[in-house]
């Protein structure tokens, strides 16, 4: 072999192993956001493209300008502790809890100085996260998504839908406490005022916990489900349907996902775009603002969704009435 050859081919080698290197180098370099959900990723997939996208509309994609962690739970919400103090020892840039009370609420106490962005369904100063909408005052802003003041008008909706119904069962998560404490209360007036009884309360906090739910609902007579606003049961569409579909009870919901997996109805804040908006705080931050400074946002986008098949297959007749206020109606 000639010497320039050789020197060549040194060289070719060199460059070939530094080029691996420079790339990791450059992949640590980006600023890194963790997404921390109690939900699972293959349940909200939307939510995580909503994400990107608002990350995107600042100026970030993912692999090129940020790295992106993402944090599924499956409703384990005990590993939340170790998660947040893991994301807190490495220095993460932005910790995101998009539509999550309890991974909002774990981050907060985990750390004063890592920027946070949230998504909750419930008001941020009551929770402890923010000082004040207006100006939050310390490492945490996002958006309140309302979804507990209007857990009235979903169970109104749902009573439109079976008006023979009396008796309603409803499921709440206990390890998202706080929503299931303003649940249970925001369900009781609801169902006071319009003369309708809340027959049972279930408590599920696990892929089989659910299942164990709707076998005390095969054993009880109720008229009618109202499963309660939680990113894990959000992540659960497709199990919710199979149930009840099995059980042949109506079921409202938080989410028009899981009627777009075959539930029945669902009104509550437009969690896509909810995503979204957090995807845009966490843009935001990385580009120098500040938490403190960034008012919480409040969700304006409301959808009031109905599964016509999923209404045929329980036996009921949607009233006229009832689909002309409907924002989207899945045939």
């Amino acid at each position: 072999m000639r010497r320039r050859e050789f020197i060549n081919l040194l060289g070719g080698a060199a460059a070939a192993g530094a080029w691996p290197l420079a790339l990791r180098a450059q992949q640590s370099a980006l600023p890194v956001v963790a997404l921390v959900n109690s939900g699972s990723g293959e349940g909200l997939k939307s939510r995580a493209v909503a994400f990107r996208k608002g990350l995107s509309e600042t100026g970030f994609v993912e692999g090129k300008d940020v790295t992106i962690e993402y944090h599924w739970l499956e409703g384990r919400t005990d590993q939340l502790p170790a998660v947040m103090a893991d994301l807190v020892k490495r220095k993460v840039s932005v910790i995101a809890t998009p539509g999550s009370v309890v991974a909002a609420l774990a981050a907060k106490a985990a750390t004063t100085t890592i920027p946070i962005a949230f998504a909750v369904p419930e008001d941020p100063v009551q929770l402890g996260l923010v000082a004040n909408l207006g100006r939050p005052g310390g490492n945490a802003t996002g958006i309140n998504t309302f979804s507990q003041e209007v857990t009235g008008k979903r169970l109104l909706l749902l009573h439109d839908l079976v008006p023979k119904a009396t008796r309603f069962a409803l499921l709440v998560n206990p390890s998202n406490s706080s929503s299931m404490q303003s649940t249970v209360r925001e369900l009781r007036n609801g169902a006071g005022a319009m003369g309708v009884q809340i027959q049972k309360i279930l408590n599920a906090s696990t892929i089989s916990e659910i299942d164990q739910a709707f076998d005390v609902l095969a054993r009880e007579r109720v008229d009618a489900l109202f499963v309660a606003s939680d990113a894990f049961f959000n992540s659960r569409g497709v199990q919710f349907a199979t149930l009840t579909a099995r059980e042949r009870i109506p079921a409202a919901y938080s989410d028009r996902e899981i009627v777009a997996d075959g539930g029945l109805m669902s009104y509550g804040a437009d969690l896509a775009d909810m995503s979204r908006q957090v995807g845009v705080y966490a843009g935001s931050i990385l580009k120098g603002a500040k938490p403190a400074e960034l008012p919480v946002l409040q969700s304006v986008k409301f959808k009031f969704a109905i599964n016509l098949q999923t209404a045929r297959s329980l036996g009921i007749d949607v009233r006229p009435t009832v689909l002309t206020i409907a924002d989207e109606v899945i045939e």
